[in-house]
């Protein structure tokens, strides 16, 4: 039987336990196809769940990783076959169901989507979920009639995963960009994505105004919490804003007023259950939208010894790109 090497959490009485481990395909979970796993990534969940600094592992002992890519091996469902290349993202994988961070992954095939071309498993990890869910955004933006020619867009938390892609595909699309990040010494490399400035997080860290000076056309946001709230105050009349993260808080201290005084749209993104038709079409869009030679310098490989230390690294707000982990 297949052994593979794996990241194994198990709950402790002191929290949680992180250990490499080797395991068999006994060991996997139920599902009708089995995948070899090429490459995973360190999303900011990823983050959270390897550290415990959020709730997010909800099964114990568990494999961590809310997604990977990699080959079919073998399978029982129609849709797929041994030497397909796939890609998951959500479902409760590394929070309920064994995670990315193996060797082999056993998972119902309606979870999986075809890895389009002309990208590799590496590029879908480089994208990952964090880059999927900026389609996403993008692709809601799009639904309520968001145009260039509306006014600039602004992306919060733009130097993550999310904020990166988010930035290269509104501006490869004529998207004028505004970034906000707390980390001003990345302007160049946020330039270089195609942002057209970049501005200090602190404008959002302020006390929330029902309304204040309107300035947005559009937002995606992966930070909630004030700066969410204050960018809601900060939109234009009939603007719109795509809400997909909260690495500063759940809540939303915001008023009534964005909605009914000025007729703001607040749109959630979620890229955990989203119908499978519209992940088919956000990662054909990005196969399309996203410029692969911008995402792999965007993009830098570990091994699977590093998760550990890279999750603690983009808790911290440590990490800017994407980070492909190399199974």
């Amino acid at each position: 039987m297949t052994r593979f090497r794996a990241i194994q959490v198990n709950k402790t009485d002191s929290g949680q336990e992180v250990a490499f481990v080797d395991l068999t395909e006994s060991d996997l979970m139920d599902g009708d196809v089995t995948v070899a796993v090429e490459h995973s990534t360190v999303n900011y969940k990823d983050g959270l769940a390897v550290t415990g600094k959020g709730p997010i592992i909800r099964k114990f002992p568990l494999i961590p990783g809310i997604d990977f890519a990699g080959t079919v091996a073998s399978s029982s469902n129609a849709e797929w076959k041994p030497g397909d290349r796939v890609v998951l993202n959500g479902w409760g994988v590394g929070e309920t169901h064994h995670g990315g961070y193996a060797g082999l992954a056993r998972v119902p095939g309606d979870w999986l989507v075809r890895v389009p071309e002309p990208m590799t498993t590496a590029d879908a990890m480089a994208i990952g979920t964090a880059g999927y869910t900026a389609m996403l955004c993008v692709m809601a933006l799009e639904h309520e009639g968001v145009k260039p020619s509306d006014g600039d867009v602004l992306v919060t938390g733009a130097a993550g995963g999310v904020g990166s892609i988010a930035i290269a595909v509104l501006a490869k699309l004529g998207f004028k960009v505004v970034a906000s990040t707390g980390r001003l010494e990345e302007s160049d490399y946020l330039k270089g994505l195609g942002a057209a400035s970049v501005i200090d997080r602190k404008e959002f860290d302020t006390p929330v105004k029902p309304l204040a000076r309107a300035r947005w056309a559009a937002a995606v946001d992966a930070v909630g919490s004030v700066t969410l709230a204050n960018v809601l105050s900060q939109t234009n009349p009939e603007g719109t804003v795509a809400a997909c993260g909260l690495a500063q808080g759940m809540d939303l201290p915001t008023s009534v007023a964005p909605f009914i005084l000025r007729g703001v749209k607040l749109i959630g993104v979620n890229s955990v259950t989203c119908p499978k038709a519209r992940r088919i079409e956000a990662w054909r869009r990005l196969s399309v939208d996203l410029d692969l030679a911008k995402l792999r310098g965007l993009s830098r490989h570990v091994k699977l010894d590093d998760v550990p230390r890279i999750a603690a690294d983009i808790v911290a707000g440590r990490i800017r790109g994407r980070v492909v982990v190399d199974l």
